[in-house]
């Protein structure tokens, strides 16, 4: 029990004259309670209410419900009693019922990811109680089935039973508005209303064995204790997992005032963003529908209408509606209601100025009256990230470093993704045009349900409408179709977050679960066929579409020289090819940290010379299989230096074991033996001769270059002649040879020898010289412990960082995923050291060989070149360690280049 001693507060109130918190508590009171807390102190119209904080949902975890609710007992009630007072209305009274929403508020924004309850406070006397207070039945009553839907999904459990299956709650208002004739929520009568409560109830009974709670005060404690388990739910667990969210940091609860935005024509209820999410332009936009609550707009129940009148008009050329029926059906608020307009715009610009970032807001207007719910720095694409940040630098809101520390280095990758071949657009097929909810480009093949995704290597998950629950399958699918929903449904919103193509809203689309199939225009579509999805224009075509790379100018170019300004640690590739290496300088590699050669030897006409080699029982013999070898690999190497002239690249000497050149399949051992008129036998004992037990620990690396030197011969030959033939041309190249796996200082020396005497005895030839460096790869935990030995002879280490993972651990990456899921699913580990560097562990390695390496070796250079290379707390590790340079993959390097720059800032 010893952290009951240690919070003081459990609730913090916020709205009206009584305001706890502010924004700097986002770690206790979460995202949205500290700006709920700030909003009120801004003078903005905030429900008034009381967040539990998140160290309670930590209690809850530890000490389970019964004791948490006997700790939040008192303060519950007394913030209660303040929203009472603050609202004029008594929870749990029937003449004049306090209604409350109920809602989580993690650190950082998960939106749909947990759950929420609204209404609550209603059952079959109270509601007879607001209806006569409000002169509003229909409010009355479509408020309390509301109320009994959703806390019934997220407090009780009723889900749909299968995948195929419809909501259960949903099931019943179909089946109503099929026997009444009707299409929308807002066509129920009264008695239509008052017909649902009692479905709704009858359905809870047959399927929880008990009636629906009427005790006001039982609903509320059920809801919070709903909200602390969706902390733990499947859909918060996999989103906190993608996007790198601690599991210990908890949910706080919102409990607030309900506002009405379903009290007839006078109310309305929206979502709106200070800038586009999607581009990033500097456009007020947003939506909302009139007599409605805030979950049929995010849930795509009804097709919302736009904020702005400009907005309206574009949506409608999307829709291919004409300007009367627009007027008619679609006006926008900006038009129907425009004094609440011109004060909802006022926040938002207040908001954004005092957050100094693009902000994501819900309002309510009941009757007139002008509410905000929620603002949060609003989730957004790579593209819109980048025009965002430049433009509040350029407006004046934020300083360089600042802009820069607004970028997420990972969400770059977006703006790396292919987009739609302009030529092959032209010849496209449109079959149907909805919203652009979230841009980029898509092509894959149609599958229904989120859990098959996976169904496919390329997938497209269409829906009718995405829920949170979808979220894994909209993670793996390469874009989201969806039938219903604006630009602010669930499926826009995360698709945005995830940098996920994404089209909603297409009317035309008829989806059956059942048959799997999706009818646009009479033609049907089934499970597996192709379709292409442009989210930047809301199209969607049939079959493939090519695609072609990005122009990569503008603000991404902007963002890119001011990480230059800032960055003292350098950014290098890992290129095997001369084509990787042009990508890698077209990104802004400053050279290449990794040439891996072996990737060199699989070609077809090197294949056999390689096998020759290895076949050979003499030194002669293999002698004469590495000439046929010299002339293939200069000619690469010469292509790489010219790639990257005048920037230094790091040649790994060959690395795996010679088993991984050989044929393990008996067909083509024979075509090797009759290649090489040498016997299949031969041929087969030489194969089994190579099969080792623990190829990752055995014959390779340093271990087969001492074996055979020979091979570490013709590759630094290899290497010096390319840098010379090129220095003939006027052409600079500077080459750094890496020796690679070493354990001990001997395994260098001996390397390092026959590299040095290679290239004495090539500079005599060509009667010229050059400057080159040697190093090694660190990567067995030895090296790290004998790293001052080892830096006496070495002019630079690179820190292998995906093999010293694999030794320190003790995990083999062949075999890991076998249990590597499981262990983070249950926090054994914080995050697959395999792509984020152990810092506690792998971390100290590195640590201590740059360290010890620079005691006897000031002039040491010392980078990394494993994967994490590319990965922002890993590239933030490395600076902060004193390594010169991280190498990754060449469409990572922009991502590093912004990590190395923020962790300057730092």
């Amino acid at each position: 029990m010893d952290t009951l001693t240690k919070i003081k507060n459990r609730v913090y109130s916020f709205g009206d004259k009584k305001t706890d918190g502010n924004s700097e508590m986002k770690n206790l009171l979460g995202g949205k309670g500290a700006n709920l807390a700030e909003m009120s102190k801004l003078g903005i119209p905030v429900p008034p209410g009381f967040t539990i904080t998140t160290e309670v949902c930590t209690e809850y975890n530890d000490l389970g419900r019964d004791a948490v609710i006997g700790l939040l007992q008192e303060d519950v009630a007394k913030s209660v009693e303040n929203i009472e007072k603050s609202m004029g209305t008594s929870f749990g009274d029937n003449e004049n019922p306090l209604l409350l929403s109920v809602r989580s508020g993690a650190r950082v924004s998960m939106p749909g990811m947990m759950d929420t309850v609204l209404n609550l406070g209603l059952n079959d006397d109270s509601v007879l109680g607001l209806a006569k207070k409000t002169d509003n039945e229909r409010f009355a009553w479509d408020s309390y089935r509301r109320f009994i839907q959703m806390y019934g999904s997220v407090v009780l459990g009723m889900k749909p039973e299968t995948k195929e299956d419809e909501d259960p709650f949903e099931e019943i208002i179909d089946h109503l508005k099929e026997k009444r004739h009707i299409q929308h929520d807002t066509q129920f009568t009264i008695q239509d209303l008052q017909d649902l409560v009692y479905d709704f109830k009858d359905a809870v009974k047959k399927r929880t064995g008990h009636d629906f709670p009427t005790d006001p005060w039982d609903q509320l404690w059920g809801a919070i204790i709903a909200v602390f388990n969706s902390w733990n739910g499947d859909r918060a667990k996999y989103y906190r997992k993608i996007n790198g969210i601690p599991a210990d940091w908890g949910t706080a609860v919102n409990v607030q005032a309900m506002v009405f935005g379903n009290m007839g024509d006078s109310s309305a209820t929206g979502v709106c963003f200070t800038r586009d999410a999607a581009t990033g332009a500097n456009e007020f936009n947003g939506e909302y529908l009139v007599n409605a609550q805030g979950e049929d707009v995010v849930a795509g129940v009804r097709t919302p209408q736009q904020i702005t009148h400009l907005g309206s008009i574009r949506w409608a050329q999307l829709a291919q509606i004409d300007e009367e029926e627009r007027l008619k059906d679609y006006p926008s608020l900006e038009e129907i209601m425009p004094e609440l307009y011109a004060e909802l715009f006022g926040y938002q610009e207040l908001l954004e100025k005092h957050y100094r970032d693009m902000q994501d807001m819900e309002f309510t207007i009941q009757d007139g009256k002008l509410w905000i719910l929620q603002t949060r720095n609003g989730k957004r694409t790579g593209a819109a990230m980048v025009k965002i940040g430049m433009d509040l630098l350029k407006e004046g809101l934020l300083d360089e470093k600042e802009a820069l520390m607004k970028i997420e280095p990972n969400k770059l990758d977006e703006l790396l993704h292919p987009v739609f071949d302009p030529k092959a657009l032209k010849r496209a097929h449109v079959i149907a045009q909805g919203l652009p909810a979230s841009p980029g480009a898509a092509t894959g093949q149609i599958v229904f349900f989120a859990d098959e995704a996976n169904k496919f290597k390329n997938a497209i998950l269409v829906r009718m409408e995405t829920s949170p629950e979808d979220l894994e399958g909209m993670n793996l699918a390469k874009g989201i179709l969806t039938a219903r929903g604006g630009m602010t449904s669930h499926a826009a919103v995360v698709a945005r977050g995830m940098g996920k193509c994404c089209v909603s809203g297409v009317g035309a689309l008829k989806i059956s679960y059942k048959k799997r199939t999706l009818t646009v225009d009479g033609k049907v579509y089934h499970e597996g066929d192709w379709i292409s999805l442009n989210g930047s224009t809301g199209n969607v075509f049939e079959g493939k579409v090519a695609t072609i790379q990005p122009e990569l100018a503008g603000e991404f170019a902007e963002i890119m020289a001011l990480s230059d300004k800032f960055m003292t640690m350098e950014v290098r590739a890992n290129a095997d090819t001369p084509k990787d290496a042009k990508v890698a300088r077209s990104f802004g590699a400053t050279g290449i940290g990794l040439a891996r050669t072996e990737h060199m030897f699989f070609e077809m006409d090197r294949i056999k010379a390689m096998r020759e080699m290895i076949l050979a029982s003499t030194v002669k013999g293999r002698k004469a299989a590495l000439e046929e070898l010299l002339p293939m690999q200069r000619k690469d190497f010469e292509e790489m230096f010219e790639a990257m002239q005048g920037l230094p690249v790091t040649v790994r000497l060959l690395d795996p074991p010679l088993h991984e050149f050989v044929p393990h399949q008996l067909a083509t051992q024979k075509e090797l033996a009759e290649d090489l008129h040498i016997s299949l036998e031969a041929v087969k004992s030489k194969v089994a001769e190579l099969e080792e037990f623990n190829p990752m620990l055995g014959h390779r690396g340093c271990r087969l270059g001492n074996t055979y030197p020979e091979i570490t011969e013709m590759q630094a030959r290899a290497i010096i002649e390319a840098a010379l033939n090129l220095k003939a041309k006027g052409i600079v190249s500077k080459p750094e040879i890496m020796v690679p796996l070493v354990g001990t200082v001997s395994e260098y020396v001996e390397q390092e020898k026959i590299i040095r005497e290679t290239a004495e005895t090539v500079f005599k030839e060509y009667e010229d010289t050059l400057e080159f460096k040697i190093g090694t790869m660190i990567e067995v935990p030895r090296a790290a412990l004998m790293a001052e030995e080892i830096a006496k002879r070495a002019e630079f280490f690179s820190f292998g960082t995906n093999d010293l993972t694999q030794m320190t651990f003790g995990y083999s990456r062949d075999d890991a995923s076998k249990f590597l899921p499981v262990y983070l699913e249950k926090g054994i580990l914080p995050a697959d050291p395999f792509e984020v560097l152990d810092q506690n562990g792998v971390g100290q390695l590195v640590k201590m060989g740059t360290n010890r390496g620079r005691e006897t070796n000031s002039k040491l250079k010392v980078g990394i070149c494993g994967e994490h290379g590319g990965e922002p707390t890993s590239v933030e590790f490395c600076y902060k360690t004193g390594i010169n340079y991280v190498s990754c993959s060449p469409f990572r390097v922009p991502i590093a280049r912004v990590a190395a720059a923020q962790a300057a800032i730092k």
